[in-house]
Order: C-alpha cells, then structure tokens, then sequence
C-alpha cells in the first residue's frame, strides 16, 4: 500500500531592504508547519559610495542564497517615509535584493509593510516588538525585534500568500 507523498518543503528568504541594515531570514514550509533555518542582517559600510554599498548587499544576498539555497523570496515594498532621497536609496537597495534574488533563479513576490504586519500579527499598524513576537511564536526564532525579525515576517508573508 502506497502512502499518500508528502510534498516537498519550500524554502522562502525574506528580505527587508536597506542600504543601512539589510534584514534576511530564511524558512521551511512543509504543509502549514514553518521552520525557522537563519536570519541576519547585512550591514554595507557605511563610509563608502553608494554603488559600492549597492554591490555589497547584492554580493552579500547572493552568498546567503548560495548557502541556504532557497527556491523563493519575499522582498518588502517601498514606501515613502521621511523624503525622497531616503526612498530612492530604499528603492536602489530593493533593486539589489530583487536583482540578487531572480539572478538565482528564486521566483520573488512583493508585499507591502502593513500586509506583511497584517499577515503575522493580524493588525496591519502592529510595531515591531508584536511582529518579533508573533515570529517567536510562529518560527520559534529567538530574534530580537527589528530588521532580521521584519524579513522573517515577509518570509512567513510570501509562505501564506505566494500562489505558484
């Protein structure tokens, strides 16, 4: 007798852009259990120009994914907060994850802050000490609020919502 084939784990990075503080986190989704696997931030020198930033947070994706070996990631969107230089630097940073990612050969979703805070903690203006909980509670992680625990979060996001 055969028994029924359990489908293959898919493993989603998330990313939480910055050309500052680059958070990542990576899962397992087997069913509707998810495993936490790693997270971290990634740091570019601060005192170098930006496309040198720019090509060490793509060096530094790239190595993560090569490592952890992901099929899928989830990259926060942007959105414009305290001017518009500080959201052209944001978006330059997204383009490197998204570039880093599909340059892998990983499928890559977008989601919006507020959805991503809706998805883990059910309130779309949750802060990010509620998000680092409900990561706790859900992966399990032992990740401190802020940027690794956000990208963890669009993890879990892109695992809920992605339709392959």
């Amino acid at each position: 007798m055969n028994s029924p084939r359990t489908p293959a784990p898919r493993r989603i990075i998330g990313l939480d852009p910055s050309i500052v503080a680059c958070g990542w986190g990576v899962i397992d989704v087997a069913g509707s259990k998810m495993t936490h696997v790693a997270h971290g931030v990634i740091r570019p020198p601060r005192k170098e120009p930006l496309p040198s930033r720019l090509a060490f947070l793509f060096d530094a994706i790239t190595q993560i994914i090569s490592e952890h070996r992901p099929g899928e990631a989830g990259v926060e969107e942007a959105f414009m907060k305290d001017n518009a230089m500080s959201a052209l630097k944001l978006g330059q940073a997204r383009a490197a994850c998204i570039l880093a990612s599909t340059s892998q050969g990983l499928v890559v979703g977008e989601y919006a802050a507020r959805l991503v805070k809706q998805s883990v903690t059910g309130s779309g203006g949750a802060d990010k000490a509620q998000v680092a909980t409900m990561v706790n509670i859900l992966l399990k992680a032992g990740v401190k609020a802020g940027d690794a625990a956000d990208a963890l979060a669009i993890a879990v996001t892109h695992a809920n919502l992605w339709k392959q």
